[in-house]
């Protein structure tokens, strides 16, 4: 695994501040039943890493003391988390917004059939990852029979009611380029997977998240490897824009991970940038009773947020 960090610290990305905590983002662990070449967290079925009950049990006191009004949950794949279903539960019970990004493949693992039925009961808002809407394209980047899995676990979601017209279950997808180029234009690509999903599944969704590849854990050594790390860096650093920077998901979030450590995104997450670019992590507990922390620490990854459309955990930014 080649490690990027040094090669991003060039520091040429313009500062920006914080402005509110509205969502807390924890990333459950990374534990995940695929490993996936795009992905920036080196998930796979051989982590270990877990969030635990008792940083879970600070994360829910901090979103009621701060009133942060939503939880983002990651991973790897979150489900695989043994405390996960507790966690969604307790948080719904105190009022409290849930999204959960989901490998759809993990509703036909055995012993996760209960997925489905359990967040449509829930009412938790669904981000799904399904990086194209070729077979080919899903199976080249995710591995052989991916795609199907994918297929079969989003009818189920939609006969439960998620992504179809009128129902309160929200379904998005999200696309991932799979290879060192930027996504195409979100709404063109949304209406493409609309008309393909549909014609050839009969699949209903609610919206579609155009995001970057982060040149940084799995897929940025594969850049480095293939020696297409600088090339991809200067596509970023050529396509941003300025206003993407009001937009960009850490002026109004704080990544946690599995440790209760604290961070200005996921992304930032993995390369171990501390909350605001500190020489030493933040906690959870800091939270409960400290001031809203205003910098955010960057470094050159941060052009895969603002470059072209932008793009963040919520899709494209202009």
């Amino acid at each position: 695994m080649h490690d990027t960090l040094l090669q991003l610290q060039s520091h040429t990305f313009p500062e920006i501040t914080r402005e509110r905590i509205d969502t807390l983002q924890l990333n459950l662990g990374y534990l995940c039943n695929l490993s996936c070449i795009h992905c920036h967290v080196n998930a796979g079925p051989r982590r270990k890493e877990l969030m635990n009950r008792e940083t879970m049990e600070l994360a829910l006191l901090v979103a009621e003391r701060r009133e942060i009004k939503t939880l983002d949950l990651t991973g790897g794949t979150p489900e695989m988390n043994p405390e996960f279903r507790w966690l969604v539960t307790s948080a719904i019970e105190r009022g409290i917004h849930v999204m959960d990004r989901l490998n759809p493949t993990i509703i036909e693992e055995p012993g996760y059939e209960w997925i489905a039925q359990f967040h449509a009961a829930f009412g938790v808002e669904l981000i799904a990852s399904l990086p194209c809407y070729s077979q080919a394209n899903v199976d080249e980047q995710r591995g052989k029979g991916v795609f199907d899995a994918s297929i079969r676990a989003l009818k189920k979601l939609n006969a439960l009611g998620y992504g179809q017209p009128g129902n309160r279950l929200t379904l998005n997808l999200v696309y991932n380029p799979n290879g060192a180029f930027l996504p195409p234009p979100q709404e063109q690509l949304r209406d493409d997977y609309r008309r393909l999903l549909f014609d050839n599944f009969g699949i209903f969704f609610n919206d579609l998240f155009a995001i970057a590849n982060m040149p940084i854990q799995r897929f940025g050594s594969w850049l480095v490897s293939k020696g297409k790390f600088n090339a991809y860096m200067d596509t970023l650093r050529g396509a941003h824009r300025v206003e993407n920077l009001d937009r960009v998901m850490c002026r109004s979030l704080v990544s946690v991970d599995y440790q209760g450590r604290l961070y200005d995104c996921d992304f930032n997450q993995m390369l171990k940038i501390p909350l605001g670019g500190r020489a030493s992590p933040s906690h959870l507990r800091d939270l409960l009773d400290g001031a809203t922390p205003r910098r955010i620490g960057v470094a050159d990854h941060c052009f895969g947020c603002t470059a072209g459309q932008g793009s963040s955990c919520g899709g494209a930014l202009t």
